[in-house]
């Protein structure tokens, strides 16, 4: 028995429809299905990736903030496999995303950079 891959990442937002804006157009993800959950004030998302995996967007009415930078115990950051970090980098800039300057990882000799999402939530961009 073995695990074969990540099915999703869940993620909440301080403001759904800026980051359903960030997520799907400047991210280019699929809505999978959209649903409000009225009991709970909250929106969930479903985005498709290009590999099956999702990423499931909530919306709870004020949630806590993240208590600091990547650094902070528990989830560190997301990373997304591309083709080419400069060219995704670049196309993210010219939507005006604030992105890292590219760096190369010591172990792999692959390119890989940073950004955030509308939340702050440390996103990266690894070379394939």
């Amino acid at each position: 028995m073995q695990l074969k891959r990540i099915h999703h990442v869940a993620i909440i937002c301080s403001d759904y429809e800026k980051s359903k804006d960030f997520y799907t157009k400047i991210m280019g993800l699929n809505v999978i299905a959209e649903n409000y959950r009225e009991a709970r004030d909250s929106y969930k998302l479903d985005l498709a990736l290009p590999d099956g995996g999702q990423i499931e967007l909530f919306s709870f009415p004020n949630p806590p903030a993240r208590p600091s930078r990547p650094e902070a115990q528990g989830l560190r950051h997301l990373a997304f496999t591309v083709d080419s970090v400069k060219e995704y980098a670049d196309y993210l800039e010219s939507v005006g995303v604030e992105v890292e300057p590219i760096r190369i990882d010591e172990f792999t000799g692959k390119p890989f950079t940073f950004f955030n999402d509308p939340d702050g939530l440390p996103l990266e961009l690894y070379q394939a």
